[in-house]
């Protein structure tokens, strides 16, 4: 044995997200600078630097959330990984949100300390299947 889990599983954000993200940016820069105005500069160039940043974090830290028989890696902060023992996790739950007409759910990883939110962007899957695959790799 070596030592690697045979049941780790990894969620992480999908390319095509942050490529979407990098060219948003880059469309962003293109417009601010062919339109000539000052303020629509200012404002593109913002908008750049807004998208490039989540464009770069997707890169920095892909992977958002692992499990293994051992625990869970989360992400917290900009690319910190913290470990959390399945001992430790005391609810791991989908929370669905409508609003504006809009509906949307989010993973949550609850702790005595700590409450985790992913959503499925970040997951590159939905929230319930995140959640089913957790609860199969939780040990009993």
């Amino acid at each position: 044995m070596t030592g690697i889990s045979r049941q780790a599983r990894q969620w992480r954000v999908r390319r095509d997200f942050t490529a979407l993200k990098w060219t948003a940016a880059a469309a962003f820069c293109v417009l601010g600078f062919v339109s000539g105005d000052v303020r629509a500069v200012i404002l593109c160039v913002g908008g750049a630097l807004l998208l490039g940043g989540f464009a770069l974090y997707d890169v920095v830290a892909p992977v958002r959330l692992a499990a293994d028989d051992q625990g869970l890696t989360v992400v917290t902060g900009v690319a910190r990984r913290r470990r959390v023992l399945w001992p430790e996790i005391t609810n791991i739950r989908v929370a669905e949100t409508t609003r504006y007409g809009l509906r949307w759910s989010l993973l949550e990883i609850e702790t005595a300390e700590s409450l985790h939110l992913f959503s499925s962007f970040e997951l590159g899957t939905s929230c319930m299947e995140a959640a089913d695959d957790l609860y199969r790799l939780r040990p009993a």
